[in-house]
């Protein structure tokens, strides 16, 4: 285990996607782009922490939002994240409805 650094970006991830709630939340936008109002609906979470949680992802950057007039769809931007989930999640599709 000469070189520690390769492993900082996976550990990174991992930990920021070890909370049950950020887990969901990708899980749910690996197939589609989502609003955090639909995501609070889903989720049955107020919509202070889904955008609490969807900080801590941005800042790590496994996903992104884009702006669509007042809101913003989130979608995951990290193609190591998608099949991370996929694994843990054994490809279970989650579809926020």
């Amino acid at each position: 285990m000469n070189d520690a650094s390769k492993y900082e970006e996976p550990a990174r991830l991992l930990k920021a996607l070890a909370h049950p709630t950020r887990l969901c939340i990708v899980a749910g936008l690996l197939n589609d782009s989502c609003n955090v109002n639909k995501m609070k609906e889903c989720l049955n979470l107020p919509q202070s922490t889904v955008s609490q949680q969807l900080a801590i992802l941005r800042n790590q950057g496994i996903v992104d939002g884009v702006r669509h007039g007042t809101e913003v769809f989130y979608k995951v931007a990290n193609e190591k994240v998608k099949d991370i989930v996929k694994v843990l999640l054994d490809d279970e599709e989650i579809v926020f409805k």
